[in-house]
């Protein structure tokens, strides 16, 4: 029973302290505003892969990752998932570097509620009257920020939709989030490679040693989060890691307002406080049995 509870209690501290990395990981990328957004994705891909192997082969499971290629059906879900993770990476850092993470912690807000729409209308799961309330109180959310403020959350709704659907092809490959990212780098990291080996060598690139370092700490900052909340994960119920997952957002909605100071209106306010409103409906509502509505 202590071991269980030791087990329960260190995956509760790794949840935490993975989101929480999360949450602020924001800092670094507007440090790196002076550099083009891609330059900086690609960076982020070689130094995660970088990372990732090293984890990997501390675990003495590098062997594993080609054989991930092995089934045509797998092959095809990891590119799609690749797909989906660039665009969402490329993005957020887009969003943070020009004054718009503000947009993005709104879209790592929906993006639970996002999942929850792509199974039922994908994987034609049920969910109960209560979940479907929060999706549509989230959705006038949406509704009163474009209407009052005049403003399309474009990149939130982009970072919502990618990570929702980057999720579900997630859910169907059996390798876990370490072994399954480090793939979808491998497959980047050839891109990544001849793009940065092209553009150096027309002098495009001009990033100081202090942004060159940012970018390599990209890397670590891409993968210890990630290796974090894959072992808090493992040790607690799936309701309490979603839970859990909220301090992301909130972390980086922090930062956008008081560290970033950027602009929060009246209806960045309500749009935000029907948010919550729904995220807190979501998070109590009890699991759809069946026969129950």
């Amino acid at each position: 029973m202590q071991r269980i509870e030791n087990e329960t209690r260190n995956g509760l501290i790794a949840l935490a302290a993975g989101c929480a990395f999360w949450g602020v990981v924001p800092l670094l990328y507007k440090a790196l505003d002076q550099v083009d957004a891609v330059e900086v994705l690609m960076h982020r891909v070689i130094w995660s892969s970088a990372f990732f192997a090293i984890v990997l082969a501390f675990q003495k499971r590098l062997r594993e990752v080609p054989k991930l290629f092995v089934k045509r059906r797998e092959r095809w879900i990891i590119l799609l998932a690749t797909l989906m993770v660039a665009v969402n990476w490329g993005f957020f850092i887009y969003s943070v570097q020009t004054g718009r993470a503000l947009e993005a912690s709104l879209g790592y807000f929906i993006f639970p509620l996002v999942s929850v729409l792509l199974g039922v209308f994908i994987l034609r799961e049920a969910i109960s009257s209560r979940q479907g309330l929060a999706i549509g109180i989230a959705a006038l959310g949406v509704l009163v920020l474009i209407a009052g403020a005049g403003v399309i959350p474009v990149l939130g709704l982009i970072l919502a939709i990618t990570f929702g659907l980057y999720g579900l092809l997630k859910n169907q490959v059996e390798a876990g989030p370490v072994l399954s990212v480090s793939a979808e780098c491998l497959i980047m990291l050839p891109i990544a490679a001849v793009w940065l080996i092209l553009f150096s060598a027309q002098g495009q690139f001009g990033a100081t040693g202090w942004e060159t370092f940012l970018m390599v700490a990209s890397g670590p900052a891409t993968a210890i989060p990630l290796v974090l909340f894959s072992y808090g994960a493992k040790r607690v119920s799936m309701g309490l890691a979603g839970l859990m997952f909220y301090i992301n957002p909130i972390l980086q909605f922090l930062v956008a307002v008081f560290l970033f100071s950027e602009p929060f209106t009246l209806w960045h306010g309500i749009a935000f406080g029907f948010i919550w409103v729904a995220i807190t409906i979501y998070v109590t509502a009890p699991k759809r049995r069946k026969g129950v509505s």
